[in-house]
């Protein structure tokens, strides 16, 4: 498993505690974080993971598996958005997901809401930058699909104030 933007790598440990034990590696823009996440992973324990400092707007991992790009699309641009999105769907190899949360660019008051908690979360030191563009959804299909994907992209906020999204997708 890639973890795209992982963080404190909580993915890991999320992985772990349903007995997933497949190999995984998470890499972050955010140096500390990874420092964070190396420790909390050894005091806990976990066996075959890894962490990477890593700035997937400039550069990306190989990796050929399953892929998941949580909450990371919004901190990068457009142009960084489909070269993300194009190599995550090129690393999902047969039997594979890719497994994306991510804000929607639509209309009304949960995009607004997600959009200042974002930049309040940078503003707090949470996270390493404000959003700079949530993607549309016409973005994912044409992406997916240019990929040969099968996919289904859901809303997530149930009773939550924010505008998430789930979209898994499969070869």
């Amino acid at each position: 498993m890639l973890d795209l933007g992982c963080g404190l790598g909580l993915l890991a440990h999320t992985l772990r505690e349903a007995g997933i034990d497949l190999p995984y590696r998470g890499v972050d823009i955010d140096a500390a974080k990874i420092a964070h996440a190396q420790r909390i992973a050894a005091r806990a324990g976990l066996r075959d993971v890894a962490f990477e400092a890593m700035d997937l707007g400039r550069t990306l991992p190989e990796h050929r598996g399953s892929v998941a790009l949580l909450d990371v699309l919004q901190y990068v641009d457009t142009p960084a958005q489909v070269r993300i999105l194009d190599a995550a769907c090129a690393m999902v190899a047969p039997g594979g997901r890719l497994f994306i949360r991510s804000g929607l660019a639509t209309p009304g008051w949960r995009p607004r809401v997600s959009k200042a908690f974002d930049t309040l979360a940078a503003h707090a030191g949470w996270m390493y930058s404000p959003p700079k563009r949530y993607p549309d959804e016409a973005l994912f299909r044409d992406r997916l699909d240019a990929a040969g994907l099968r996919y289904e992209i859901a809303p997530l906020n149930g009773n939550s104030p924010f505008n998430n999204w789930r979209i898994v997708a499969e070869r």
